[in-house]
């Protein structure tokens, strides 16, 4: 499916380490924030004492995360078509694909509410866990899904701001989100005694409180412009362009989820310990994700406005500097988590079995962020772009690539052998997407429009 600028013109714009730094590190924090919640949540759960409530916590953030990894499609989708139209200077299409992005996401968070129960079902036969923690579960689930049209809400909302590059108002909104989350977690879950229920409504809180803040903010802004036409948002081409991004972002998204579910399950044939050591050492991996993200969230909005301008030079610098960045972070990262690693690991575990093992497989945990660097930059790229289905079909390629090294790999090298296999998904994703980056691009530009 293709479109092209309703103005049909180039528009140039500078690319500069100060523009890619301005998206990156306000959403390298922003993203920073968001670990917080759950280590309050998991102290505050934990102060009464009963590892039935903790367990069910955990259990409970899982399926809830399970279910909303597979929705962070309406963010990145419409950051990339928000960056397209910004791009060209189309105003009001930016202003319809938030629309948009608000209408599915509203629908989707009313069924996901009102399925709250099939969830909760759904998390308790997965876990097959004592009754107690089902129990818990089954509360927090039932409770966190009413906020769930706040949620997906709130990723539109920050999917059109980063459409903009306007990384410190993303800051701040998710600064309030989670700021918001924390103290009615402890007001709620210790001052009042509520507990596991206490940390779930503060969750809807936050998401109430991130949403009412965002719409306020936008609802003032697009007041000041030329009122938007109904039939132009509910343009049926156009939502079927955002159904078929957001489709192939989903797929992606699922396909991860399948290949850390599997490293997971891989890793459990090897015993406790070993698993328990390599779930200490994925925290490094998860770590360098949300450092990653920001220079990958730059990327998606940079490369989305240089195809929306039609202009390539920018779409070439916008590459080069965020890969730099994303590059010298990396490496930095890695070397820090090789200096300090082992005292970190001690932090998090007690256990001097599971400190051994994790110490022993250190460097291929460490590595991991060099290992994954271009797979995160070229994400970024490829969504930005909109070059939605090469990006679901390099990640589906990658994905069996990684079940043919877990054939071999771990039977042969054991646990080496089964962080080789992720380093090897990790790399194959990048270097897959590197590799028609070119005539990708090349095409894009040369037509003058943008491809999905």
């Amino acid at each position: 499916m293709e479109y092209a600028s309703p103005e049909g013109r180039v528009t140039p714009f500078s690319v500069t380490n100060r523009s890619v730094l301005a998206i990156a590190v306000p959403m390298t924090l922003a993203y920073l924030t968001t670990p917080f919640i759950g280590l309050v949540g998991t102290g505050v759960v934990g102060q009464f004492g009963d590892a039935a409530l903790l367990g069910g916590l955990a259990a409970g953030a899982v399926a809830f995360d399970v279910v909303f990894t597979s929705f962070n499609f309406l963010r990145a989708g419409t950051t990339a078509l928000v960056a397209q139209a910004f791009g060209r200077g189309d105003a009001s299409e930016e202003q319809a694909v938030f629309w948009r992005a608000v209408v599915i996401a509203l629908i989707a968070g009313i069924v996901l509410a009102l399925t709250a129960p099939l969830t909760s079902l759904a998390g308790q036969w997965f876990m097959q866990a004592e009754p107690r923690v089902n129990e818990t579960l089954d509360h927090y689930v039932r409770i966190r899904m009413l906020g769930a049209p706040f949620a997906l809400i709130n990723y539109a909302i920050l999917g059109y701001i980063l459409g903009r590059g306007e990384g410190s108002f993303a800051l701040f909104l998710q600064a309030t989100l989670n700021g918001v989350n924390i103290v009615v977690s402890i007001l709620l879950g210790l001052h009042f005694g509520w507990g596991v229920e206490g940390v779930a409504w503060a969750a809807v809180a936050g998401e109430l409180a991130g949403m009412v803040i965002g719409l306020a903010v936008l609802l003032r802004r697009f007041g000041r412009e030329p009122r938007l036409a109904r039939r132009r948002i509910f343009d049926a081409a156009a939502f079927k362009r955002l159904f078929v991004l957001n489709r192939d972002i989903m797929i992606r998204s699922l396909s991860l989820l399948i290949a850390f579910a599997l490293f997971t399950r891989q890793g459990a044939q090897f015993g406790t310990v070993t698993l328990a050591a390599n779930a200490v050492l994925m925290n490094f991996f998860i770590a360098a994700g949300f450092f990653l993200d920001g220079f990958a969230a730059a990327a998606e909005q940079l490369a989305g406005r240089a195809v929306g301008a039609r202009y390539e030079p920018a779409f070439r610098k916008a590459v080069y500097l965020c890969s730099i960045w994303g590059f010298a972070l990396a490496g930095s990262m890695t070397a820090a988590l090789m200096i300090f690693g082992a005292d970190l690991i001690a932090l998090i575990s007690t256990a001097e079995d599971v400190r051994a093992a994790a110490i022993a497989f250190l460097p291929w945990a460490a590595f991991t962020a060099l290992s994954g660097v271009l797979a995160f930059q070229m994400d970024g790229i490829f969504i930005g772009a909109a070059w939605s289905r090469d990006m679901r079909n390099m990640m589906v390629i990658s994905l069996l690539v990684f079940i043919a090294a877990l054939a071999v790999l771990p039977s042969a090298y054991g646990n080496a052998g089964l962080w080789a296999a992720l380093h090897l998904l990790l790399i194959v994703r990048g270097l897959c997407l590197l590799a028609i980056l070119k005539p990708r691009a090349r095409a894009t530009f040369q037509s003058g429009v943008a491809a999905h």
